[in-house]
């Protein structure tokens, strides 16, 4: 068994209604049993999910946050929009639940690689359904993963993780089959789409504009329909720990 893990050379700044599919079907050939790995942050781009500083509308709670944590109070706002519920504050950063589900640092609200110094790139509406587009518009439909940068309880750095999946099934569940001993296995559930989004992360650079990755061997886990999308790689809150 092979795995390649490709950077997808060449696509440049992305602008609003810039045509993604298409951008990358002119620089890599992609087939059926193909998994396209793409940052969000294209992906939002391509779809307006931009906000302009100048247009922020601050609440008085935006205020308090932010001089408690010595930020702009603009910035602060924007992730509170982008956030169904504050988790917890440090002094540093804003642990959220967007409304998507995830729980993550400022809600995915970020400013790196923005075009303009007073824009703020935050996540697509639906990354599912971003992932689907994609999928349907690209050539011999491969599987589509949209990713971010999340950190992880217990431990330091940040992995890339998938917020939106189409064409891959997310997870592979072991629970009830047996190990190399025969021994009926409990609690392993693979993280597949996170696994796939982690590696895909370690061809691209941060700052070398190569935000979709190309990788082969995993026809194993492509699938013909779009399937349940990364949604399903959300802990249920009442059974997460840290909330």
């Amino acid at each position: 068994m092979a795995l390649t893990v490709t950077a997808v050379p060449g696509l440049g700044e992305i602008a609003e209604g810039d045509d993604l599919a298409a951008l990358i079907a002119a620089r890599v050939e992609t087939a059926a049993g193909d998994v396209l790995v793409v940052a969000h942050k294209v992906v939002s781009k391509a779809e307006g999910a931009v906000v302009r500083l100048g247009d922020v509308v601050v609440t008085p709670r935006a205020e308090r946050i932010a001089a408690r944590q010595g930020r702009d109070p603009r910035h602060v706002q924007v992730i509170l929009d982008q956030s169904a519920a504050l988790v917890r504050e440090t002094d540093r950063v804003l642990i959220c639940r967007t409304h998507h589900g995830f729980v993550c640092a400022n809600a995915g609200v970020d400013a790196s690689n923005a075009a303009r110094p007073d824009d703020l790139i935050v996540l697509p509406a639906d990354p599912d359904a971003s992932a689907r587009r994609l999928r349907a518009a690209l050539p011999g439909r491969p599987a589509v993963l949209v990713t971010d940068s999340f950190g992880r309880a217990w431990r330091q750095g940040q992995v890339d993780v998938a917020i939106g999946c189409a064409g891959l099934a997310p997870t592979d569940d072991w629970r009830g089959r047996r190990d190399a001993m025969g021994r009926e296995l409990q609690a392993t559930w693979i993280g597949v789409a996170d696994q796939v989004a982690a590696a895909a992360d370690l061809v691209r650079g941060k700052d070398s504009r190569e935000p979709a990755v190309l990788v082969r061997g995993l026809e194993r886990y492509v699938t013909a329909d779009d399937g349940p999308g990364a949604q399903a790689l959300l802990r249920p809150p009442g059974e997460d720990l840290f909330l």
